[in-house]
């Protein structure tokens, strides 16, 4: 809040602007994150607010949008269905409290270890995801449909055809071109916000028929009624029945017609959206056992998103973010998430970017999104005017998101980069559309260290200097796991002289493997009656090998103590 009272270079009807844009574009995330998670939209929504506003207030980024997100809506869906609502709360607290030891101790420093191939893989990953959520809402006339393999209900629509297909389409150029065209024109008004206006009042006041907010809601929320039911008759009726014949009741529950009782709609949310209550599970080991697995796994997702949207906006505005205090405030908000029974979230890259395009950069923009998001739930006429935006309107907007966010110039990587990080590059991008964010990046991670591994291995080198009585072995680059092998190697004990000096001024030893394979080698000396010193150490390496000396036989030169002729 301090930097709204003391900053002076805040444009006021920019922050606010993109702030009105950016909800917009949040209520129809929300709402889908929610349904994805499986639970009421306004869970979904009351997360988006809550998240939104605390990160905007507390974060360590500026213009930075945070909210419900896909990422981890994707990993409660199961946890919602076996063990219900109030436990998934429990764990989004757990979450929160998890999100703020981390950034206590400082645990968002380490994304700077991310090599950029990995940045590069997520950035272009994540572009995909919301591109492909974006064609699912050209799909209609949900059913249920029962998924043999998994032995659970989907919900799968048809791909529009004919007129509608051709009226959606146009409307997703038509607010695709606004927003390209109008910067260019003028940049009185954020573009998004003005495509958005322009098409939600083109459909009101002509004859084209498109999808709106709420018709969409409405579909949604009849055929996420629909699969609770049929879930529910077949998780009974399955009790009686052999193994050969739960296939053939699944489907025939799909098929079969059910009523939706209004009043039960929402049966497994005890408490509504936007209260503060403390979860009711029991206070038990065996609760905490149930939630831990699931609230580290939304930490760790959470943390790996915002941090890497931080760094990813600091190129953008070339500024400076705090992930210390990112990690914080993600956390917080996740508590209080929780307890107002909410799905939390965190920094959401889609949303971020509109607010930036639109020329949000201070905390206003996004303080204002969580506020106007606010009012949309609190005031039904606002709510009902949200409603008349049409869906293709919202889609044209998230395909200029994708088509910002994805980093073009890594496919004129080809050819000019190593393959390994080519490959880094793709396996990334691959994980994080079919799997998640967390898995995505730890892969990333994994396969980088290893072929930095595999090719510092190779990078052991000598230099062999024979005098009379001695040998002077001269080693260059680290000494680590990957390069024992190679180092062993060096060495010729049988043909040795009896005095061997080893020269580490050019060299690094790095870990406990180094230090096995030198005490190894000096013993392979020790065993023919011929001595080994170790001379040129660094003030490091001597350290490191002061506090190994009770598992270690060598002989330590002084500094200097030989020179190479």
């Amino acid at each position: 809040m301090i930097d709204l009272l003391v900053r002076r270079d805040i444009n006021l009807k920019n922050e606010i602007l993109s702030g009105l844009t950016v909800a917009l574009a949040l209520v129809p995330e929300a709402i889908a994150f929610a349904f994805v998670a499986g639970v009421d939209p306004s869970v979904g929504l009351w997360a988006a607010f809550f998240v939104g506003f605390i990160t905007s207030v507390f974060g360590g980024r500026p213009g930075m949008i945070s909210g419900a997100t896909g990422a981890m809506a994707v990993v409660m869906t199961a946890f919602v269905v076996l063990y219900g609502i109030e436990y998934l709360f429990a764990a989004v607290i757990l979450c929160g409290v998890i999100q703020i030891l981390c950034g206590m101790l400082g645990v968002g420093k380490f994304v700077r270890l991310l090599p950029h191939p990995v940045m590069l893989g997520f950035v272009n990953g994540l572009a995909i995801v919301i591109g492909l959520a974006q064609f699912k809402q050209l799909q209609d006339n949900h059913t249920v449909k029962f998924n043999e393999l998994t032995q659970s209900f989907d919900i799968v629509g048809s791909w529009l055809t004919g007129e509608t297909l051709i009226f959606t389409s146009i409307l997703i150029i038509l607010t695709m071109a606004i927003i390209h065209y109008l910067p260019k024109l003028t940049k009185a008004v954020p573009g998004t916000l003005v495509a958005i206006i322009a098409v939600t009042l083109l459909v009101q006041f002509s004859p084209i028929d498109a999808l709106t907010v709420n018709q969409s809601v409405e579909k949604m929320k009849a055929v996420a009624s629909e699969k609770e039911e049929k879930v529910r008759l077949f998780e009974e009726e399955k009790q009686t029945l052999v193994f050969s014949e739960v296939n053939n009741l699944g489907h025939e529950i799909a098929l079969r017609e059910v009523t939706i009782d209004s009043n039960s709609e929402n049966a497994n949310q005890n408490r509504v959206a936007g209260h503060f209550a403390i979860p009711e599970i029991p206070f038990t080991l065996e609760s905490f056992g149930i939630i831990v697995g699931l609230a580290a796994t939304l930490a760790a997702i959470g943390l790996i998103e915002s941090l890497m949207t931080l760094t990813l906006i600091d190129e953008l505005t070339e500024s400076k973010g705090s992930g210390k205090r990112e990690s914080i405030a993600q956390g917080l908000a996740n508590v209080v998430s929780g307890l107002f029974g909410s799905m939390g979230g965190c920094a959401m890259i889609g949303q971020s970017m509109i607010n930036i395009r639109s020329g949000g950069r201070h905390r206003l923009s996004g303080i204002t999104a969580a506020v106007f998001l606010l009012a949309f739930i609190l005031i039904p006429p606002l709510w009902n005017c949200i409603g008349l935006i049409p869906v293709p309107a919202l889609i044209g907007v998230m395909f200029i998101v994708v088509i910002a966010t994805f980093e073009w110039t890594s496919l004129r990587l080809w050819n000019k980069i190593p393959r390994s990080d080519m490959a880094v590059i793709v396996a990334v991008s691959t994980i994080t559309v079919l799997f998640d964010l967390a898995i995505a990046v730890a892969a990333g991670v994994a396969v980088s260290a290893l072929v930095f591994a595999w090719k510092s291995s190779h990078k052991i080198e000598v230099d062999i200097v024979e005098q009379d009585n001695s040998k002077i072995y001269e080693l260059r680059g680290e000494l680590f796991f990957g390069a024992v092998t190679s180092f062993r190697d060096i060495f010729t004990p049988k043909d040795d002289p009896d005095v061997v000096y080893i020269e580490f001024k050019k060299t690094r030893v790095c870990d406990h493997s180094a230090l096995e394979a030198i005490n190894g080698v000096c013993a392979k000396y020790r065993a023919l009656n011929k001595t080994v010193i170790l001379t040129n150490l660094s003030t490091d390496c001597q350290n490191l090998m002061s506090r190994a000396a009770p598992i270690m036989d060598v002989t330590i030169g002084e500094q200097d103590n030989h020179t190479a002729v």
